[in-house]
């Protein structure tokens, strides 16, 4: 009984301090955010000019199966108030469906309004994203790439407000903050804008300003043509392969510029179906990255700061893992703290993870993002927001780690796309005749499984007279059910 208290409790810490070092790093990038934003005077970059030079831009547009949005996102893209003799467009279109007979239309469109503008079909998916992106750029005309998924709506001076950042020759990427269209649609979305804002706030512009390896997002940023070749180009072994080439290009010694002031709007995963395809392409393919670059990065001759970061970075993906461990080893653990008798304060200074996520949250949405309205309204909305966040996180850690762990493995999969339905406000709906599916997943089985199990860890918890978990575990019961609920409650609506 003890030996096996013993393993439990070692097995609890363990992750404890996995996902303490790793909320720590993040309060570390709060700090370079922070000093940027002093250095800046509020954060505000000098924007360079152009200075009368205005080079060949191609713009890729690669879509699979967009019927409802991939109108849109031409007419928005052959908007932009850039010289049309200076600007290419490339419709990567692999569809299987009617979208690609909606990109033909608009293709003849904006030729008869001349647009250089050309419909890229291929026979076959091969490599997916990656594989079209990396077909087309042979063929593009473009000295700089500007990559746009179906679901962005980038604003008319985008390349002018870019393209200037590219006078130092060493930059290879310029990316853009993403905005939410559909932010206030559901809880799903509202989540969703509550991380990503984190993540284009913090950690991208605190990675900058540290001099740490950074990301390419896939979309809504810039790419010299000459870095993409000089890096390796474009690779099909990971589900991330933006986040890939981008590390391969700064291994190079390429960098990269985010621009936190510019934002690309785009359509949030109204449902759970699509967020949790797009969370198991992120995951797995934060996995398969980290297995794939980790070596050469320490092996490279980068200093030892961006050495660590990176591989943080890179291990992101796997904090999910530790968190569906240590809810599932939190259960026992009630059993044993009593007869054990050991005194477990100090786990209060685990704490400090909790207080570090607070605080960046905070920065993000309400200091950052949410700076222009009422600071008690945002005040508000981030008390309520933040813990409802942390136990949707928890609910989504089975999943997340079931792809982190194929991602490890090396089991291939292929690219699932994240469907969007054109919604941009709570009028619309995803309730659509396309891209439906009926098939319960194991993995939502197991959820509803978890949702009994922190139930029964309640339950226990005041039968044994140890209330010392109980809030953690109505977090974890509220997170699994939740996402149990919207798993089946979207279940027609998946994308196939």
């Amino acid at each position: 009984m003890v030996l096996l208290g013993n393993i439990v409790i070692g097995a609890y810490l363990l992750c404890l301090t996995f996902i303490t070092v790793y909320c720590l790093f993040q309060f570390h990038l709060l700090f370079h955010y922070k000093k940027y934003k002093r250095k800046q005077n509020g954060g505000h970059r000098p924007k360079p000019e152009l200075n009368g030079h205005l080079p060949m831009v191609t713009i890729q547009l690669p879509i699979y199966n967009e019927y409802y949005v991939v109108s849109r996102l031409i007419d928005t893209i052959c908007k932009m108030d850039y010289p049309q003799s200076k600007m290419e467009i490339q419709i990567l279109d692999d569809s299987t469906d009617e979208t690609v007979d909606i990109s033909r239309e608009k293709v003849a469109e904006y030729k008869a309004k001349g647009f250089d503008i050309n419909l890229v079909q291929r026979t076959d998916r091969k490599g997916y994203k990656a594989g079209a992106l990396k077909e087309a750029t042979v063929d593009a005309k473009g000295e700089f790439i500007a990559i746009f998924d179906a679901d962005f709506l980038p604003g008319a001076n985008f390349l002018r407000e870019t393209l200037p950042h590219f006078q130092d020759d060493k930059v290879a990427v310029v990316q853009t903050r993403w905005g939410h269209i559909n932010q206030g649609y559901s809880l799903i979305t509202e989540m969703q804008a509550f991380q990503l804002n984190v993540h284009f706030t913090v950690e991208q512009q605190g990675r900058e300003s540290g001099n740490y390896l950074l990301q390419f997002n896939g979309t809504a940023g810039v790419w010299r043509t000459e870095a993409i070749a000089d890096a390796g180009g474009w690779e099909a072994d990971t589900l991330t392969e933006d986040l890939d080439l981008s590390y391969r290009a700064q291994l190079k010694g390429w960098q990269i510029i985010f621009l936190e002031d510019v934002t690309s709007p785009a359509e949030l995963p109204a449902e759970m179906i699509g967020l949790k395809s797009q969370q198991y392409r992120w995951m797995k393919g934060g996995a398969e990255t980290a297995k794939k670059l980790l070596p050469k990065i320490w092996s490279s001759d980068i200093r030892m700061g961006r050495k660590i970061h990176a591989s943080v970075h890179l291990l992101g993906s796997t904090v999910f893992l530790f968190v569906f461990l240590i809810g599932v080893f939190s259960v026992p653990l009630i059993y044993f703290i009593n007869p054990l008798d050991a005194d477990f304060r100090f786990l209060n200074v685990f704490l400090i993870s909790l207080l570090s996520v607070a605080v960046v949250y905070y920065v993000a949405n309400v200091q950052s993002v949410w700076k222009n309205d009422n600071w008690i309204k945002s005040l508000l909305k981030f008390i309520l927001l933040f813990p409802v966040f942390l136990s949707l996180s928890m609910g989504l850690s089975l999943h997340n780690s079931i792809a982190v762990i194929a991602g490890y493995m090396g089991k291939k999969s292929s690219f699932v796309r994240t469907p969007k339905f054109n919604i941009t406000g709570i009028a619309d709906s995803f309730r659509k005749d396309r891209y439906q599916g009926f098939k319960i997943s194991k993995v939502t089985i197991l959820e509803g499984f978890m949702t009994l199990y922190f139930l029964g860890a309640i339950v226990s918890g005041f039968w044994l007279g140890n209330v010392s978990m109980l809030l953690f575990h109505i977090s974890l019961c509220l997170g699994y059910g939740t996402i149990f609920f919207y798993s089946i409650k979207h279940l027609n609506y998946q994308a196939t």
